[in-house]
Protein backbone atom coordinates (compact mmCIF):
# COMPACT_ATOMS: atom_id res chain seq x y z
CA UNK A 1 0.00 0.00 0.00
CA UNK A 2 1.36 3.25 -1.03
CA UNK A 3 1.88 5.77 1.66
CA UNK A 4 -0.37 8.94 1.68
CA UNK A 5 0.84 12.12 -0.38
CA UNK A 6 1.76 15.25 1.52
CA UNK A 7 -1.10 18.04 1.45
CA UNK A 8 -0.17 20.28 -1.25
CA UNK A 9 -1.87 23.23 -2.66
CA UNK A 10 -4.03 22.89 -6.27
CA UNK A 11 -2.23 23.56 -8.85
CA UNK A 12 -5.21 25.75 -10.84
CA UNK A 13 -3.32 26.21 -13.81
CA UNK A 14 -2.99 22.32 -14.60
CA UNK A 15 -6.20 21.86 -13.39
CA UNK A 16 -7.44 24.34 -16.02
CA UNK A 17 -5.63 22.53 -18.55
CA UNK A 18 -5.84 19.01 -17.51
CA UNK A 19 -9.25 19.04 -16.07
CA UNK A 20 -11.37 21.77 -17.36
CA UNK A 21 -10.46 21.53 -21.06
CA UNK A 22 -11.14 17.41 -21.25
CA UNK A 23 -14.78 19.04 -19.97
CA UNK A 24 -15.45 21.51 -22.49
CA UNK A 25 -14.09 18.71 -25.22
CA UNK A 26 -16.42 16.30 -24.00
CA UNK A 27 -19.55 18.94 -24.45
CA UNK A 28 -18.60 20.89 -26.95
CA UNK A 29 -17.40 18.17 -29.68
CA UNK A 30 -20.08 15.82 -29.91
CA UNK A 31 -22.48 19.05 -29.84
CA UNK A 32 -20.96 20.49 -32.81
CA UNK A 33 -21.09 16.91 -34.38
CA UNK A 34 -24.05 16.83 -34.62
CA UNK A 35 -25.21 19.99 -35.15
CA UNK A 36 -22.65 20.87 -38.23
CA UNK A 37 -20.71 17.49 -38.52
CA UNK A 38 -16.25 17.90 -39.03
CA UNK A 39 -14.79 17.97 -42.09
CA UNK A 40 -12.15 15.80 -43.46
CA UNK A 41 -9.35 18.51 -43.10
CA UNK A 42 -10.28 18.97 -39.44
CA UNK A 43 -9.95 15.57 -39.17
CA UNK A 44 -6.49 15.30 -40.88
CA UNK A 45 -5.39 18.51 -38.80
CA UNK A 46 -5.86 16.80 -35.32
CA UNK A 47 -3.70 13.81 -36.80
CA UNK A 48 -0.92 16.00 -38.22
CA UNK A 49 -1.07 18.55 -35.50
CA UNK A 50 -1.09 15.77 -32.87
CA UNK A 51 2.59 14.75 -34.21
CA UNK A 52 3.77 18.22 -34.38
CA UNK A 53 3.50 18.83 -30.92
CA UNK A 54 3.80 15.23 -29.57
CA UNK A 55 7.58 15.54 -31.56
CA UNK A 56 8.41 18.28 -30.38
CA UNK A 57 8.16 16.77 -26.39
CA UNK A 58 10.27 13.84 -27.73
CA UNK A 59 12.94 14.84 -30.00
CA UNK A 60 13.02 18.40 -28.48
CA UNK A 61 12.14 18.50 -24.53
CA UNK A 62 13.17 14.86 -23.98
CA UNK A 63 16.09 13.83 -26.24
CA UNK A 64 17.67 17.10 -27.02
CA UNK A 65 17.04 19.27 -23.81
CA UNK A 66 16.29 16.75 -20.65
CA UNK A 67 19.27 14.33 -22.28
CA UNK A 68 21.58 16.12 -24.44
CA UNK A 69 21.65 13.06 -26.88
CA UNK A 70 22.20 15.09 -29.92
CA UNK A 71 23.22 18.78 -31.04
CA UNK A 72 20.98 21.36 -32.90
CA UNK A 73 21.60 24.00 -35.33
CA UNK A 74 19.70 27.50 -34.36
CA UNK A 75 17.23 26.61 -36.68
CA UNK A 76 16.13 23.50 -35.72
CA UNK A 77 16.12 24.53 -32.04
CA UNK A 78 13.49 27.12 -32.19
CA UNK A 79 11.63 24.66 -34.78
CA UNK A 80 11.37 21.91 -31.95
CA UNK A 81 11.10 24.57 -29.45
CA UNK A 82 7.50 25.75 -31.15
CA UNK A 83 6.55 22.38 -31.39
CA UNK A 84 7.23 21.50 -27.98
CA UNK A 85 5.00 24.85 -26.72
CA UNK A 86 2.32 23.82 -29.09
CA UNK A 87 1.60 20.96 -26.94
CA UNK A 88 1.43 22.99 -23.31
CA UNK A 89 3.50 20.89 -21.17
CA UNK A 90 5.08 24.13 -19.61
CA UNK A 91 8.61 25.85 -20.59
CA UNK A 92 12.02 23.69 -21.56
CA UNK A 93 13.68 24.41 -18.50
CA UNK A 94 10.66 23.01 -16.40
CA UNK A 95 10.24 20.29 -18.31
CA UNK A 96 13.59 19.18 -18.95
CA UNK A 97 15.00 19.51 -14.84
CA UNK A 98 12.23 17.75 -13.89
CA UNK A 99 13.25 14.64 -15.96
CA UNK A 100 16.35 15.11 -15.04
CA UNK A 101 14.92 14.43 -11.42
CA UNK A 102 13.01 11.70 -12.45
CA UNK A 103 15.68 9.62 -13.63
CA UNK A 104 18.16 10.70 -11.00
CA UNK A 105 15.47 9.22 -8.70
CA UNK A 106 13.37 6.76 -10.47
CA UNK A 107 10.64 5.17 -8.48
CA UNK A 108 11.81 7.50 -4.96
CA UNK A 109 8.06 7.94 -3.78
CA UNK A 110 10.03 11.26 -2.13
CA UNK A 111 12.09 12.49 -4.60
CA UNK A 112 10.66 11.24 -8.21
CA UNK A 113 8.59 13.94 -9.12
CA UNK A 114 5.83 11.39 -11.09
CA UNK A 115 7.11 7.87 -9.71
CA UNK A 116 5.03 4.81 -10.29
CA UNK A 117 5.19 3.74 -6.68
CA UNK A 118 2.98 6.40 -5.50
CA UNK A 119 0.22 4.91 -8.46
CA UNK A 120 -0.82 4.70 -11.66
CA UNK A 121 -3.32 8.32 -11.21
CA UNK A 122 -0.41 10.33 -9.91
CA UNK A 123 2.01 9.19 -12.46
CA UNK A 124 0.19 9.75 -14.79
CA UNK A 125 -1.10 13.35 -14.37
CA UNK A 126 -1.77 13.88 -10.34
CA UNK A 127 1.54 14.96 -9.53
CA UNK A 128 0.79 17.96 -11.62
CA UNK A 129 -2.70 18.79 -9.90
CA UNK A 130 -1.24 19.58 -6.47
CA UNK A 131 2.12 21.62 -5.96
CA UNK A 132 3.81 18.52 -4.55
CA UNK A 133 7.71 19.29 -3.17
CA UNK A 134 9.04 16.35 -5.14
CA UNK A 135 7.86 17.79 -8.41
CA UNK A 136 9.28 21.56 -7.58
CA UNK A 137 11.83 22.63 -10.84
CA UNK A 138 15.03 22.24 -9.33
CA UNK A 139 17.42 24.11 -12.03
CA UNK A 140 20.87 23.46 -10.08
CA UNK A 141 20.64 19.86 -12.41
CA UNK A 142 20.32 22.23 -15.97
CA UNK A 143 23.48 24.71 -16.42
CA UNK A 144 23.68 24.10 -19.51
CA UNK A 145 19.73 24.82 -20.18
CA UNK A 146 20.07 28.34 -17.90
CA UNK A 147 22.73 28.93 -21.05
CA UNK A 148 20.89 28.22 -23.63
CA UNK A 149 19.15 31.46 -25.22
CA UNK A 150 16.41 29.46 -26.83
CA UNK A 151 15.35 27.72 -23.24
CA UNK A 152 15.76 30.63 -21.61
CA UNK A 153 13.68 32.43 -24.04
CA UNK A 154 10.79 30.58 -24.08
CA UNK A 155 10.88 30.06 -20.43
CA UNK A 156 10.41 34.37 -20.25
CA UNK A 157 7.73 34.37 -22.78
CA UNK A 158 5.84 31.31 -22.25
CA UNK A 159 2.58 32.28 -22.35
CA UNK A 160 2.05 34.39 -25.11
CA UNK A 161 4.18 32.18 -27.01
CA UNK A 162 1.65 29.45 -26.43
CA UNK A 163 -0.98 31.84 -27.46
CA UNK A 164 1.30 33.14 -30.44
CA UNK A 165 1.62 29.44 -31.75
CA UNK A 166 -2.03 28.28 -31.94
CA UNK A 167 -2.98 31.26 -32.95
CA UNK A 168 -0.09 31.37 -36.12
CA UNK A 169 -0.85 27.21 -36.20
CA UNK A 170 -5.06 26.69 -36.14
CA UNK A 171 -6.29 29.99 -37.65
CA UNK A 172 -4.52 29.95 -40.87
CA UNK A 173 -5.22 26.07 -41.28
CA UNK A 174 -8.82 26.30 -40.18
CA UNK A 175 -9.54 29.51 -42.94
CA UNK A 176 -7.50 27.26 -45.77
CA UNK A 177 -9.88 24.48 -45.36
CA UNK A 178 -13.00 26.26 -44.88
CA UNK A 179 -13.53 24.32 -41.02
CA UNK A 180 -12.64 27.27 -38.35
CA UNK A 181 -14.77 26.03 -35.65
CA UNK A 182 -13.93 22.16 -36.83
CA UNK A 183 -10.11 22.45 -36.76
CA UNK A 184 -10.07 24.49 -33.41
CA UNK A 185 -12.07 21.90 -31.41
CA UNK A 186 -10.18 18.83 -33.25
CA UNK A 187 -6.79 19.97 -34.25
CA UNK A 188 -6.77 22.58 -31.40
CA UNK A 189 -8.28 21.02 -28.36
CA UNK A 190 -8.97 17.40 -29.04
CA UNK A 191 -5.31 17.28 -30.40
CA UNK A 192 -4.27 19.06 -27.42
CA UNK A 193 -5.78 16.60 -24.51
CA UNK A 194 -4.41 13.04 -26.90
CA UNK A 195 -1.03 15.21 -26.76
CA UNK A 196 -1.00 15.51 -22.86
CA UNK A 197 -2.01 12.11 -22.20
CA UNK A 198 0.74 10.88 -24.75
CA UNK A 199 3.15 11.94 -22.83
CA UNK A 200 1.54 11.02 -19.86
CA UNK A 201 1.62 7.33 -20.83
CA UNK A 202 5.51 7.54 -20.60
CA UNK A 203 5.38 8.31 -17.16
CA UNK A 204 2.43 5.75 -16.16
CA UNK A 205 2.24 2.95 -18.05
CA UNK A 206 5.34 2.71 -19.07
CA UNK A 207 6.54 2.27 -15.82
CA UNK A 208 3.56 -0.52 -15.40
CA UNK A 209 3.32 -2.33 -18.25
CA UNK A 210 5.85 -4.47 -20.91
CA UNK A 211 9.18 -6.20 -20.25
CA UNK A 212 12.99 -5.79 -18.61
CA UNK A 213 15.14 -6.85 -21.56
CA UNK A 214 18.05 -4.68 -20.29
CA UNK A 215 17.75 -3.76 -16.55
CA UNK A 216 15.46 -4.63 -13.42
CA UNK A 217 17.12 -2.22 -10.94
CA UNK A 218 13.69 -0.15 -12.08
CA UNK A 219 9.92 -0.26 -13.28
CA UNK A 220 10.98 1.37 -16.70
CA UNK A 221 9.45 -1.58 -19.18
CA UNK A 222 9.88 -1.72 -22.93
CA UNK A 223 6.19 -2.19 -24.75
CA UNK A 224 5.77 -2.16 -28.85
CA UNK A 225 2.45 -1.30 -28.18
CA UNK A 226 2.87 1.70 -26.21
CA UNK A 227 5.85 2.61 -28.82
CA UNK A 228 3.53 3.10 -31.14
CA UNK A 229 1.20 5.55 -28.83
CA UNK A 230 3.99 7.58 -27.57
CA UNK A 231 5.99 7.95 -31.01
CA UNK A 232 8.86 5.29 -29.90
CA UNK A 233 9.42 6.96 -26.47
CA UNK A 234 7.74 2.84 -25.20
CA UNK A 235 10.59 1.24 -25.41
CA UNK A 236 11.54 3.07 -21.71
CA UNK A 237 13.47 -0.38 -20.22
CA UNK A 238 16.09 0.82 -22.45
CA UNK A 239 15.84 4.42 -22.12
CA UNK A 240 16.20 4.49 -18.15
CA UNK A 241 19.53 2.30 -18.80
CA UNK A 242 21.10 3.70 -21.70
CA UNK A 243 19.35 7.43 -21.28
CA UNK A 244 21.98 9.41 -23.64
CA UNK A 245 20.73 7.25 -26.67
CA UNK A 246 19.05 9.57 -29.39
CA UNK A 247 17.49 5.80 -29.85
CA UNK A 248 14.68 4.49 -27.82
CA UNK A 249 13.97 1.89 -30.15
CA UNK A 250 17.61 0.65 -30.88
CA UNK A 251 16.46 -2.65 -33.14
CA UNK A 252 15.94 -1.82 -36.67
CA UNK A 253 12.68 -3.22 -36.75
CA UNK A 254 11.70 -1.13 -33.70
CA UNK A 255 8.80 1.65 -33.89
CA UNK A 256 10.69 4.93 -32.85
CA UNK A 257 9.82 7.81 -35.21
CA UNK A 258 11.57 9.90 -33.08
CA UNK A 259 14.53 8.67 -33.61
CA UNK A 260 14.15 8.48 -37.45
CA UNK A 261 13.40 12.35 -36.94
CA UNK A 262 16.98 13.15 -35.15
CA UNK A 263 18.40 10.72 -37.92
CA UNK A 264 16.39 12.61 -40.71
CA UNK A 265 18.00 16.54 -39.89
CA UNK A 266 21.33 14.67 -38.87
CA UNK A 267 21.68 13.79 -42.93
CA UNK A 268 19.46 17.39 -43.51
CA UNK A 269 22.87 19.26 -41.66
CA UNK A 270 20.39 19.93 -38.77
CA UNK A 271 21.87 17.93 -36.13
CA UNK A 272 24.83 16.04 -35.26
CA UNK A 273 26.97 14.48 -32.60
CA UNK A 274 23.73 12.15 -32.48
CA UNK A 275 25.17 9.92 -29.32
CA UNK A 276 24.34 6.05 -29.56
CA UNK A 277 25.58 3.43 -26.68
CA UNK A 278 28.18 0.69 -28.14
CA UNK A 279 26.60 -2.18 -29.12
CA UNK A 280 28.62 -4.18 -27.12
CA UNK A 281 27.05 -2.52 -23.95
CA UNK A 282 23.72 -2.94 -25.15
CA UNK A 283 24.64 -6.76 -25.34
CA UNK A 284 25.55 -6.99 -22.16
CA UNK A 285 23.37 -5.88 -20.69
CA UNK A 286 20.82 -7.74 -22.48
CA UNK A 287 22.96 -11.08 -21.74
CA UNK A 288 23.49 -10.27 -17.87
CA UNK A 289 19.78 -9.85 -17.65
CA UNK A 290 18.97 -13.28 -19.45
CA UNK A 291 21.46 -15.02 -17.19
CA UNK A 292 19.50 -13.20 -14.30
CA UNK A 293 16.58 -14.14 -15.31
CA UNK A 294 17.31 -18.12 -15.89
CA UNK A 295 18.99 -17.76 -11.96
CA UNK A 296 15.34 -16.67 -10.77
CA UNK A 297 13.82 -19.72 -13.02
CA UNK A 298 16.20 -22.17 -11.61
CA UNK A 299 15.36 -20.63 -8.00
CA UNK A 300 11.52 -21.07 -8.52
CA UNK A 301 11.77 -24.72 -9.81
CA UNK A 302 15.64 -25.78 -8.61
CA UNK A 303 14.32 -27.39 -5.28
CA UNK A 304 13.05 -29.84 -7.44
CA UNK A 305 15.84 -31.27 -7.63
CA UNK A 306 16.42 -34.20 -10.63
CA UNK A 307 19.06 -34.96 -12.86
CA UNK A 308 18.17 -33.07 -15.83
CA UNK A 309 17.35 -29.84 -14.27
CA UNK A 310 20.59 -30.08 -12.16
CA UNK A 311 22.61 -30.52 -15.45
CA UNK A 312 20.77 -27.18 -16.82
CA UNK A 313 21.97 -25.31 -13.73
CA UNK A 314 25.16 -26.57 -14.28
CA UNK A 315 25.50 -25.74 -17.69
CA UNK A 316 23.93 -22.36 -17.30
CA UNK A 317 26.43 -21.21 -14.36
CA UNK A 318 29.64 -22.53 -17.06
CA UNK A 319 27.95 -20.25 -19.21
CA UNK A 320 28.17 -17.28 -17.33
CA UNK A 321 31.37 -18.07 -15.77
CA UNK A 322 32.75 -18.09 -19.47
CA UNK A 323 30.81 -14.73 -19.94
CA UNK A 324 31.80 -13.31 -16.85
CA UNK A 325 35.23 -13.94 -18.40
CA UNK A 326 34.78 -12.24 -21.55
CA UNK A 327 33.68 -9.34 -19.87
CA UNK A 328 36.64 -9.26 -17.91
CA UNK A 329 39.04 -9.17 -20.62
CA UNK A 330 37.70 -6.81 -22.57
CA UNK A 331 37.71 -4.23 -19.38
CA UNK A 332 40.97 -4.78 -19.16
CA UNK A 333 41.38 -4.10 -22.52
CA UNK A 334 39.43 -1.22 -22.13
CA UNK A 335 41.69 -0.25 -19.63
CA UNK A 336 45.02 -0.55 -21.34
CA UNK A 337 43.62 1.44 -24.01
CA UNK A 338 42.69 4.50 -21.78
CA UNK A 339 46.20 4.29 -20.20
CA UNK A 340 48.01 4.00 -23.21
CA UNK A 341 46.29 5.70 -25.80
CA UNK A 342 48.20 3.66 -28.49
CA UNK A 343 46.76 2.93 -31.94
CA UNK A 344 47.76 -0.37 -31.90
CA UNK A 345 45.63 -0.89 -28.55
CA UNK A 346 42.75 1.13 -30.21
CA UNK A 347 42.92 -1.51 -32.80
CA UNK A 348 43.12 -4.49 -30.58
CA UNK A 349 39.52 -2.66 -28.98
CA UNK A 350 37.94 -2.94 -32.20
CA UNK A 351 39.16 -6.51 -33.02
CA UNK A 352 37.61 -7.09 -29.20
CA UNK A 353 34.99 -5.38 -30.31
CA UNK A 354 34.19 -7.82 -33.60
CA UNK A 355 34.95 -10.95 -31.92
CA UNK A 356 32.85 -10.28 -28.59
CA UNK A 357 29.92 -9.46 -31.13
CA UNK A 358 30.26 -13.30 -32.34
CA UNK A 359 31.01 -14.79 -28.87
CA UNK A 360 28.14 -12.93 -27.29
CA UNK A 361 25.51 -14.92 -30.27
CA UNK A 362 26.83 -17.91 -29.76
CA UNK A 363 26.14 -17.20 -25.93
CA UNK A 364 23.14 -16.11 -26.52
CA UNK A 365 22.21 -19.02 -28.77
CA UNK A 366 23.34 -21.59 -25.48
CA UNK A 367 21.59 -19.70 -23.15
CA UNK A 368 18.59 -19.64 -25.10
CA UNK A 369 18.80 -23.41 -25.70
CA UNK A 370 19.27 -24.26 -21.68
CA UNK A 371 16.47 -22.30 -20.59
CA UNK A 372 14.25 -23.83 -23.56
CA UNK A 373 15.21 -27.11 -21.94
CA UNK A 374 14.78 -25.81 -18.13
CA UNK A 375 10.99 -24.59 -19.36
CA UNK A 376 10.21 -27.84 -21.02
CA UNK A 377 11.50 -29.63 -18.02
CA UNK A 378 9.30 -27.13 -15.66
CA UNK A 379 6.25 -28.21 -17.86
CA UNK A 380 6.75 -31.80 -17.17
CA UNK A 381 6.96 -31.89 -13.73
CA UNK A 382 3.52 -29.47 -13.23
CA UNK A 383 2.13 -32.19 -15.74
CA UNK A 384 3.67 -35.09 -13.73
CA UNK A 385 4.50 -33.74 -10.63
CA UNK A 386 4.46 -37.33 -8.57
CA UNK A 387 6.53 -38.85 -10.85
CA UNK A 388 9.36 -36.54 -9.93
Amino acid sequence: MNAPLPKAPINWIAVFALVFLPIVAIIAIPLYAFQHDFSVSAWVSMFVLLGVSSLGITAGYHRLWAHRAYEATLPLKIILMLMGTFAVQNSILFWASGHRTHHRHVDDIDQDPYSINNGFWYAHMGWMLRNYPAAEPNYKNAPDLLKDKVVMFQDKYYIPLVIAVHAAILLPIGWAVGDMWGVLLLGGLMRLILSHHVTFFINSLCHMWGKRPYTDENTARDNFWLAIATWGEGYHNYHHIFQYDYRNGVKWWQYDPTKWLIWSCSKLGLAKNLRRIPSFNIKKAELAMKFKYAEQDLAVYGHNVTEDISTVKSRIAQEYDAFSQTLNDWAKLKELEIQTRKASVTEKIHQMDDKLKVEFQLVEQRLSHHRAALNLLVRNLKKNPASN
